[in-house]
């Protein structure tokens, strides 16, 4: 378990699927995913990413606010098992329920993975994608340091016929946040 001020970053648990499911149905939190998701595949997410952090000790952790004990989405590290033009890799992402957007709540828990990531895991790179119309992801992603590559690319996992198919690349070196991390 990580935590920072006001957040939780820690295993799943079986409370967490109901508010997961609603999150990955909604439009607004997946305006810039291919599809909502059903019950179903929310659930066999969940589920996935927990046995992750079974084995490995880190993945995407759910995000719990600490004063209210509520489940708000997850944030966390994950090594992507497609293949991406820059594997391999280990990502930085996050996926918060509308309700909880603006707080800063992404960047705070972003930041604490990215500490956990360099400073435990003593990775030499993390880095974070999304689709080029995700200015709202973006911005996360340089709030938190990262710096934003030259290079773009088709998303593996998405149509070629889909307007979210091309991702920008963010990336973020171990020198680089010894660096910044006090700067942020």
């Amino acid at each position: 378990m990580l935590e920072t001020d006001r957040l939780l970053l820690r295993q799943w648990q079986p409370t967490d699927r109901e508010p997961f499911a609603k999150l990955n149905a909604d439009p607004k939190v997946m305006e810039f995913f291919p599809n909502l998701l059903s019950r179903e595949a929310s659930d066999a997410m969940a589920d996935q990413i927990q046995a992750l952090i079974e084995q490995q000790g880190w993945d995407l952790w759910a995000v719990e606010i600490k004063n209210t004990q509520q489940f708000i989405g997850y944030v966390g590290l994950h090594v992507p098992t497609y293949d991406l033009p820059f594997n391999p890799c280990v990502e930085v992402g996050w996926r918060l329920a509308y309700e909880f957007w603006g707080n800063g709540y992404a960047p705070e828990a972003a930041l604490m993975a990215l500490k956990f990531g360099f400073e435990s895991l003593n990775l030499a790179e993390i880095v974070s994608f999304t689709t080029m119309n995700n200015v709202r992801s973006q911005r996360v992603m340089e709030k938190i340091g990262m710096q934003r590559s030259s290079e773009t690319f088709p998303h593996p996992k998405v149509s070629v016929k889909s307007e979210l198919r091309e991702h920008c690349l963010y990336r973020l070196s171990h020198c680089e946040w010894t660096v910044t991390k006090n700067n942020i």
